[in-house]
């Protein structure tokens, strides 16, 4: 009988004893939530409960903070204070190791705990060898009996963010054979690209950056778009990101001898290949957009009207979705219009892709 109140005892002082290293959040409404306060910014708190995983909760709906761990606080003026955090009467009161610092709850910038303090930093200095998010996606079908046709899709893309610029690169190919048909390549279609973004201001960035763009089918051996330019972050959270952008780019275009009429000797074909040089106007936009914890979606679209000669444009649109199926594996679905309005002879002016397929990430963003 002893050795049982012993035990329930013992049982009893871990878990008042884990609940008194527990971070503990009291609401206006009386409610309470014990757990591990996370992150602020300002305007909302994220706390990591056992229960329910991340929780966010406004600000102004929190009555008291009582963390036992040390946080990082951000004040007005680009200060910053180190250590555990209780709040009363509208006051923050930090308990640094060199004395308490108080402060108007109102003044707080963000709020960090280690973890990520640590993800911050690294964020702001990654190193251009560390850092880098992205994904590869693959698409494969194949087709046999009363047709005879091979479809891959490949493309990469991988983003370095750090606090006030990013880089971002990105390749995308498509080919499609059909053997029963002549010509058999029904689609080749190969672009990527490079860009860097640096923010002048909170809501502004300048931008400069390469496109490359190649297309069997339309007779285009190649495509460079060599452009920058100037953005404005419309809207920027943890969730959206609208961008607007205009510039100018240099586009040098070369396109091949097109239709062969006749094999020859001399080859006969429609035309003996055409190279374009000119300036053009920048026009576009980018939306990136979370839905939920598992699903992304990313847009961009792009004018870009020829200086030289008046009428004369080319448009680009993607979209496309991933979703996550773990933190490695998800799925995606992407669909692309590329419009020029002066294409050779013989050729369409617009080619739509559309492929779906697995996603396979690498060092994807918590």
């Amino acid at each position: 009988m002893l050795r049982k109140f012993e035990m329930l005892l013992l049982t009893a002082l871990f878990a008042l004893s884990s609940a008194s290293f527990a971070d503990q959040i009291t609401l206006k409404n009386g409610d309470r939530l014990t757990g591990t306060v996370v992150k602020s910014d300002g305007k909302t708190l994220v706390i990591h409960t056992d229960a329910a995983g991340d929780v966010e909760l406004k600000l102004d709906s929190i009555q008291e903070i009582k963390t036992d761990e040390e946080l990082h606080v951000g004040l007005k003026g680009g200060k910053t204070a180190v250590g555990p955090v209780t709040t009363a009467d509208g006051k923050l009161d930090i308990a640094t190791k060199s004395g308490a610092v108080e402060t108007p709850t109102g003044d707080v910038s963000w709020i960090r705990n280690d973890a990520e303090e640590i993800a911050h930093e690294k964020k702001l200095h990654p190193g251009l060898m560390h850092g880098w998010e992205g994904g590869i996606n693959i698409g494969f079908s194949i087709a046999r009996g009363n047709s005879d046709t091979e479809n891959l899709a490949l493309a990469f893309n991988a983003d370095h963010p750090t606090e006030h610029d990013k880089i971002t690169m990105y390749a995308a190919s498509i080919n499609t054979t059909n053997n029963l048909a002549t010509p058999s390549t029904v689609a080749n279609l190969t672009t990527g690209g490079i860009r860097y973004d640096r923010d002048l201001t909170p809501r502004l960035f300048a931008f400069f950056g390469a496109d490359y763009t190649a297309n069997a089918l339309q007779f285009l051996d190649l495509r460079q778009v060599y452009g920058g330019g100037l953005g404005v972050h419309v809207i920027k959270n943890d969730r959206t990101i609208f961008d607007v952008l205009g510039g100018v780019n240099y586009t040098h275009e070369t396109y091949s001898n097109g239709t062969l009429i006749a094999p020859g000797p001399p080859p006969i074909f429609v035309s003996y290949g055409v190279t374009n040089r000119f300036v053009a106007l920048t026009f576009g936009e980018e939306w990136d957009q979370k839905f939920g914890k598992s699903t992304a979606l990313t847009e961009t679209a792009g004018f870009f009207p020829n200086l030289q000669e008046t009428g004369e444009y080319r448009f680009v649109f993607n979209a496309g979705t991933v979703t996550k199926l773990n933190s490695w594996l998800g799925w995606q679905n992407q669909f692309g219009n590329i419009y020029v309005t002066n294409p050779p002879v013989g050729t369409k002016k617009n080619d739509v892709v559309f492929t779906t397929g697995i996603n396979i990430a690498f060092n994807p963003p918590k």
